[in-house]
């Protein structure tokens, strides 16, 4: 049995596999701010999968940020509680077991490449736009790293091609400002509209209120789709991927899928782009998965 938890910002999820097939699963809140509580939840979970299964299992944990490789110390965490722990020490004592930890995004990219929606795809780039924004890189069937552990780390990047307005951005958790992530994450979407119309809206409310013909939410939804379209345009520069697959909550804009490609081909260096952007195949339950199959051989 394959254990995976998956630390989010607002949930932590995990999810219990064997051969492939969910046995069962559990989310509960994320105690935000709060280490020590974080490390009871995941260890609550992990116990109460093997008690409901009567089963043993490794565990795999995906976490917003990454174990650094001179320290072994949680580091780039946007759950930023988290950073400078000693959270993969702490969870194996707990659990008296070895235990992998990697970067959510890149087990989100992982799972999709594996049996989602890049499945049989050579290069593909997994995104989560959620309450951070981050990605993981895949090429034939492998997960990309890299000696400082920040492979596919494009949410701290500035924001390309800046438009009016756009520079320097708001200020992130890391330190610099104009950061992708605060512009392409949820609470990013819902500053951007704030900013503009001194309305406080979610993004769900966001897109209801453009979907009923709202100019100022729609608006908001546009600026964010020509981020997306900048942001993801160096990416295929750069890296050139078969597909783009979105996960997150802000995947959940269906309008993304057509308008953001539609938009990226002025910024791509290249006559014709036939990279595709889709939605997760396993939507909220990528990232729990993969962090399962970092056991899997």
């Amino acid at each position: 049995m394959q254990i995976g938890v998956d630390v989010g910002g607002t949930k932590i999820e995990a999810i219990a596999l064997e051969g492939g097939r969910e046995l069962t699963r559990i989310r509960l809140d994320t105690p935000r701010d709060d280490y020590p509580a974080t490390v009871d939840t995941i260890a609550a979970l992990v116990t109460r999968l093997e008690e409901h299964t009567g089963q043993r299992g490794s565990v795999g944990i995906g976490i917003p940020g990454a174990l650094s490789p001179a320290s072994g110390l949680v580091k780039n965490a946007n759950a930023v509680w988290l950073n400078g722990k000693p959270l993969l020490r702490d969870i194996q004592r707990r659990l008296e077991r070895e235990v992998r930890i990697a970067n959510d995004a890149n087990c989100f990219a992982v799972s999709e490449a594996t049996d989602g929606a890049g499945a049989g795809a050579d290069i593909v780039f997994g995104v989560i736009v959620g309450t951070g924004s981050g990605a993981g890189i895949v090429v034939r069937g492998q997960v990309l790293t890299g000696p400082n552990a920040v492979s596919g780390e494009w949410g701290h990047n500035p924001l390309p091609w800046p438009e009016a307005g756009e520079h320097p951005g708001p200020v992130c958790y890391c330190g610099r400002r104009g950061c992708i992530e605060t512009f392409l994450s949820g609470p990013g979407l819902a500053a951007d509209h704030r900013r503009h119309t001194g309305c406080r809206l979610s993004p769900p409310e966001i897109a209801a209120r453009a979907a009923c013909g709202d100019v100022d939410a729609d608006a908001t939804l546009s600026r964010y789709e020509g981020r997306m379209a900048r942001a993801l345009a160096s990416i295929v520069n750069a890296l050139d991927p078969d597909v783009i697959v979105l996960g997150g909550g802000m995947s959940n804009l269906e309008r993304l899928y057509a308008n953001v490609p539609a938009r990226w081909a002025q910024f791509v260096f290249s006559d014709t782009v036939t990279t595709r952007l889709v939605p997760a195949r396993h939507g909220d339950s990528s990232g729990v998965r993969g962090a399962a199959w970092l056991w899997h051989e």
